[in-house]
């Protein structure tokens, strides 16, 4: 694609993508994900052609109207929605697929000083809620879901959730409603009601000596920590 069928598929985007979207009006001056990517497309062909004081320039021009950062030598794909995109920071060698969703505070970060991918790689399809911090080369997979404010420093596998700091990798049971970022696994939480009914089936059991009703009730537990260890991508 031209570097102008680029611009105007990610206007185009803006509007599959939300649905608070009424206007062209509120296109133009209420959504500076998409102008942080107009800049971004012009400056990102303008590296591309060795030009790169003049991309650092319109790059800088980016960053002061929208508050968005997007080093000109990022990698970015179509159809990618920065949602609210205030204080959303992609650096040098970070590459994003197609059909991403990022909101807004975002940062896609490296970890080391030296001149090699050091940005993480982001493969199509993949949510990235507010907040997030995405540090190092690292690979988050086909399909999947970074949790609001999580810090990843790890690969995360295609089609899987990450969450928490540092984030914890579970398997995503439904990839039917992408926003939908309430329904996403609290692994603390679990391991804590895990650890609190079992100590409540041994203080039963210690005041009342009934096995029968323990040995029922331990084989349960046994069940759910199976299920929660094999949702868990260590």
């Amino acid at each position: 694609m031209s570097l102008w069928q680029l611009i105007r598929e990610d206007f185009a985007t803006v509007k599959r993508n939300d649905p608070a979207l009424k206007s062209k009006f509120e296109l133009f001056f209420n959504y500076p994900g998409v102008w942080a990517l107009f800049f971004y497309r012009i400056a990102h062909s303008l590296y591309s052609k060795e030009f790169k004081r003049l991309a650092r320039f319109i790059s800088a021009m980016g960053q002061f109207l929208t508050a968005v950062d997007i080093h000109p030598g990022a990698r970015i794909g179509r159809r990618v929605f920065i949602d609210h995109a205030t204080g959303v920071v992609i650096g040098e060698t970070a590459i994003v697929g197609n059909d991403v969703l990022i909101y807004q505070q975002v940062t896609l970060g490296g970890v080391s000083l030296s001149r090699g991918k050091r940005h993480p790689t982001v493969e199509d399809g993949v949510i990235i809620g507010a907040g997030a911090k995405v540090l190092g080369n690292i690979t988050i997979g086909r399909e999947s879901k970074v949790g609001a404010n999580s810090v990843v420093i790890r690969d995360v596998p295609p089609g899987c959730t990450a969450v928490g700091v540092p984030a914890r990798i579970a398997q995503r049971v439904d990839n039917k409603a992408p926003l939908s970022h309430n329904v996403m696994p609290d692994v603390n939480r679990e391991v804590f009601e895990y650890l609190l009914k079992r100590i409540a089936v041994l203080e039963h059991t210690i005041k009342s000596g009934d096995l029968e009703t323990m040995e029922k009730q331990d084989h349960e537990l046994d069940e759910v920590y199976k299920n929660f260890i094999e949702a868990m991508k260590r």
